[in-house]
């Protein structure tokens, strides 16, 4: 008998039918033999409406008060599901994320994790009970309600499932699986059976909006193996492990060369022109950024001519006003020429394990970009990642080409 933590998001309960076919799943599954503690999201687009309401109510918006109103959405699904649960004959409990155990800092309305205690929800299980936890919430160490932040109901539940020693962790929500591509984009787009926490890791960092990358990151940290598949027709969707063969290993293959192509046009570019080219400069800029807590990219620093450089950087298009204030503000000292930005800018990434022994990817991504007329104004890469900064109205094209170029529509193009 194996222990399932089963997470489903907004879209999966978003009315009392959806409610009542999570509900009848939950059941199934414990019929099959096994164990299952239910994470659960606010029901549709709930948590969109809390948002709003409290901007129309409230100019100031306290952090405390916020998180106290948006965690609100969680609790009421949890004790509506187990309601559904109780109607088929299954026996459950709701939990809030406190009583579920979950300590947190106290950074309001995006809580960070520190410690799980999950006394109640294991005493539930061993009661043959179903634990319904509310998603994305804790407690502060000064005990407070704490929201994790949009996408907070995945970290939850693999954070649980790592500290019941869960089988697996089940993400379910509106797509079927993880895709070679946006489905939106490519019409070929594939689904992967199998994916590493690195690629996938990857792709939610440049693009990809599920799972929430604070999720892959904890699962990869603490080995949690995911299943992430669809709530709608409940086919088995795509498992995340260490790396892309079978959780057991029963069946290891060779790592594809490139498993995905995905894109961000939440990108905005800053130029500082004419940086004096000396120690400290780019250490004077980027701290200031940091103390702003705005979220740099991608960087790249021309080479020197006459003592003076160029250095560029990507931000959120959400921070870009910001980011600009800043470095305006150090022109002078950095002795700079100009700042100057383009929000009209989007990022396409390649990403692969494989590629880190496969030395002309690199090469088949500019070569097919160019091929395509597709100009590219930064590159970043890591051992398993392409990133090329491209004009926003090229982005989709560039993303549809580099994915017939690798072929991704046929299956993983196995490394050698």
């Amino acid at each position: 008998m194996a222990l399932l933590v089963q997470k489903f998001g907004g879209t999966s309960v978003a009315d009392p039918d959806r409610m009542r076919a999570v509900a009848d799943h939950v059941a199934r599954t414990l019929k099959r033999g096994h164990q299952v503690v239910v994470v659960i999201s606010a029901m549709g687009k709930e948590t969109d409406d809390l948002l709003r309401l409290a901007q129309e109510v409230s100019s100031t918006r306290p952090g405390r008060e916020m998180d106290m109103l948006i965690t609100a959405g969680e609790r009421k699904a949890t004790a509506l599901l187990c309601m559904a649960l109780h109607d088929l004959g299954v026996e459950a409990e709701s939990f809030t994320g406190s009583q579920a155990g979950f300590i947190t800092d106290s950074t309001h309305m995006n809580a960070r994790i520190i410690e799980v205690r999950p006394d109640r929800v294991r005493k539930a299980l061993d009661e043959g009970k179903v634990p319904v936890v509310g998603g994305a919430q804790g407690v502060s160490i000064d005990k407070n309600v704490t929201f994790l932040g949009r996408g907070g109901s995945d970290t939850t539940a693999v954070a649980l499932a790592h500290a019941l020693g869960a089988e697996v962790c089940e993400l379910y929500t509106d797509v079927s699986g993880v895709f070679t591509s946006d489905p939106r984009v490519v019409d070929n787009a594939r689904k992967m059976d199998r994916i590493s926490f690195d690629e996938l890791l990857e792709m939610t960092a440049n693009g990809c909006p599920k799972p929430a990358m604070r999720s892959v990151e904890y699962a990869r940290t603490h080995g949690v193996n995911l299943h992430v598949r669809s709530a709608f027709t409940w086919e088995p969707g795509t498992l995340v492990t260490k790396t892309a063969a079978s959780p057991d290993g029963s069946d290891d293959m060779e790592q594809a060369i490139i498993s995905a192509v995905v894109y961000d046009l939440d990108e905005a570019k800053i130029t500082i022109a004419g940086v004096e080219d000396r120690p400290g400069i780019a250490g004077r800029l980027f701290r200031a950024l940091a103390d702003r807590n705005i979220n740099v990219d991608m960087i790249v620093q021309n080479t020197s001519e006459q003592g003076h450089t160029d250095i560029s950087f990507t931000v959120p298009r959400s921070e870009v006003e910001r980011a600009v204030e800043t470095s305006r503000a150090l022109q002078t000292e950095l002795g700079a020429r100009a700042v100057t930005y383009d929000d009209h800018i989007g990022r396409v990434s390649v990403i692969g394990a494989g590629m880190k022994t496969h030395p002309g990817v690199a090469a088949t991504v500019f070569e097919t970009l160019a091929a395509n007329d597709i100009n590219i104004e930064m590159i970043s890469t890591s051992a398993i990642r392409i990133s090329c900064v491209v004009d926003e109205d090229t982005v989709e094209r560039a993303v549809q080409v580099l994915h017939d170029a690798f072929e991704l529509d046929k299956g993983p193009a196995l490394a050698d």
